[in-house]
C-alpha cells in the first residue's frame, strides 16, 4: 500500500466521532505534503470516497488534486465535483481547515470564468460562504469573490442578498477592500447610488498604511456616484488615514476635473472635460458612468427650475439646460417624473409643465413602518458598537498599548486642591 493510498484507509477509518475526526485533521496536515506531490494521479482516490461522509478527508484530497494545471476539457468535471462537495460538506468539518475550503472554491471561481459561464457559479459560493461563516456578521474570503461571478454574470440581484447583512468581522484588510469595491460596483449596476455611496466610501476611509490600489479605483467611482445621486463631491472625514488624503486626490486628477466642471453648472464645461480626459474614463472602464454624471447635470439644472418657476414650457426648459429640442426636455422631465426625483405635470397641448410640491405628506402607515424599520436597525447596530467598544475596552493588548502610550502624571498633577484648605 503506497503513501496516497494509505492516507485514504485513514480517512476513510477516522470520519465517524468527533474525537476520529480531530484525530483525521492532524493526519491530514502531516500527509498534506504527500497529496500535494501525487496531485495528479488522485482523480481515482476521489470517487472512492463520500463528500459527506468523508468531508474533511475528501476535502485535502480535493485541494490537492485541483492545484495542479486543470485542461479546459476536464473544467466541467471540475465544477460539478466542486458544486456536489460543497452541497453536501459539513460546516463543522471545513472550518477546521478553512483556507482549503477557500481554495477549493476559489478554483471553482477560476474554472466558470475560464469556460465564461460565472452564473454557474453564483448560487455555490452562496452556499460555501454560508457554511464558513460562524455567523452573518462575519466576512470571509468568498464574499468578493462571490461578488464578482455576480457582476460578470450581472446577477445583481443575487449579490444583494449578501451585501445587506451588517459586517462587523473580517480576518484580511483586502478581503473588505475587494467586498466594499464590489458591492458599490454591484449597487451601481442596481441604480441604488445611495447604497454604491456607503460602500465606496468605507473602501477609500478604511484604515490603510500605504496607498491602496483598490481604494483608489473606488475613489473614481466615489466621485462620479457622488456628482450623479448628491452633485457634488464631499471633502473627507476626519476618519480617514493620512495616506488616502495626501494621495487619492493626485492619482484621479481626471476626476477631480470632471467635479469641477460639474460644479459651474455648465454642460459645454463638462462636455469639454469629457473630451479632454476621454482615454482616461475609457481605459477605468468608467465610461459609462461618467455619461450617466453628464445625464445628471441635465437633470439637476431641471431641478433647479422647480425651485424659479411653477409653470414653464419645455423649449424654455431645453434652451436654459442646453438641451437640442423640446423633444429631448420632454424625455428628461417624464424620465424624472416616473422617476420620482419632480413633481410635475405635462400640457401636450401647448406645451407647457406645472411644477408642483411634493406630494408626501410621510404620515401614511408604510411611511411610519419604514421610520420604526430604520429606527430599530440603529438601535440595534448602537447596541453591537457598545458591546464591541466592551471587548476592545476589556482586552489585554489593547490595556497594554494604551498604558504605554498614555501620559504618566505625578500623584500631584491630579491634587487640585489649594493647600492652605487643607
Amino acid at each position: 500500500m503506497d503513501a496516497v493510498e494509505t492516507v485514504i484507509a485513514q480517512i476513510q477509518g477516522l470520519s465517524g466521532s468527533d474525537d476520529d475526526i480531530s484525530h483525521l485533521s492532524a493526519v491530514l496536515i502531516q500527509a498534506d505534503e504527500t497529496l500535494q506531490s501525487q496531485s495528479q494521479r488522485l482523480g481515482p482516490f476521489l470517487e472512492q470516497l463520500d463528500p459527506s461522509k468523508h468531508c474533511l478527508g475528501y476535502l485535502y484530497v480535493l485541494e490537492a488534486y485541483t492545484s495542479s494545471q486543470i485542461p479546459k476539457e476536464r473544467a466541467n468535471d471540475i465544477i460539478r465535483t466542486i458544486v456536489r462537495y460543497i452541497n453536501s460538506c459539513s460546516a463543522d468539518q471545513i472550518r477546521l481547515a478553512p483556507e482549503k475550503f477557500v481554495s477549493v472554491c476559489k478554483r471553482l471561481k477560476d474554472q466558470v470564468m475560464l469556460l465564461q459561464v460565472p452564473i454557474q457559479g453564483i448560487a455555490p459560493m452562496r452556499t460555501a460562504i454560508r457554511k464558513l461563516q460562524p455567523s452573518t456578521e462575519y466576512l470571509t474570503a468568498l464574499h468578493p469573490e462571490f461578488l464578482l461571478l455576480c457582476l460578470l454574470a450581472k446577477c445583481y440581484k443575487a449579490g444583494l442578498s449578501v451585501l445587506e447583512e451588517d459586517i462587523f468581522e473580517a480576518d484580511q484588510p483586502k478581503d473588505f477592500f475587494l467586498y466594499c469595491y464590489y458591492g458599490g460596483m454591484i449597487n451601481i449596476g442596481h441604480k441604488r447610488f445611495h447604497k454604491a455611496l456607503e460602500f465606496l466610501h468605507n473602501a477609500v476611509t478604511a484604515p490603510m498604511s500605504v496607498l491602496n490600489f483598490i481604494a483608489l479605483e473606488a475613489y473614481k467611482k466615489y466621485i462620479l456616484v457622488s456628482l450623479i445621486h448628491n452633485g457634488q463631491v464631499p471633502s473627507f472625514p476626519k476618519y480617514t488615514s493620512s495616506v488616502a488624503q495626501r494621495n487619492l486626490k493626485s492619482y484621479t486628477q481626471p476626476y477631480i476635473d470632471l467635479a469641477n466642471s460639474y460644479s459651474t453648472g455648465k454642460i459645454s464645461e463638462i462636455e469639454s472635460c469629457l473630451e479632454t480626459n476621454m482615454e482616461k474614463f475609457k481605459s477605468d472602464n468608467n465610461l459609462g458612468l461618467v455619461k450617466q454624471v453628464l445625464s445628471s447635470l441635465y437633470k439637476r439644472n431641471i431641478q433647479r427650475l422647480t425651485q424659479t418657476y411653477l409653470t414653464l414650457s419645455l423649449q424654455d426648459i431645453a434652451n436654459t439646460v442646453q438641451l437640442q429640442n423640446s423633444k429631448q426636455a420632454e424625455m428628461h422631465v417624464l424620465q424624472m417624473i416616473q422617476d420620482g426625483e419632480i413633481f410635475a405635470t405635462i400640457n401636450q397641448k401647448d406645451g407647457m409643465v406645472s411644477f408642483h410640491e411634493d406630494p408626501e405628506q410621510y404620515k401614511t402607515s408604510e411611511m411610519i413602518e419604514h421610520i420604526d424599520a430604520s429606527i430599530q436597525r440603529i438601535m440595534a447596530l448602537s447596541k453591537k458598537l457598545s458591546a464591541i467598544d466592551e471587548n476592545i475596552s476589556c482586552d489585554p493588548t489593547y490595556l497594554a498599548k494604551a498604558g504605554r502610550e498614555r501620559q504618566r502624571f505625578d500623584i500631584d498633577d491630579f491634587d487640585s486642591v489649594p493647600q492652605k484648605f487643607m
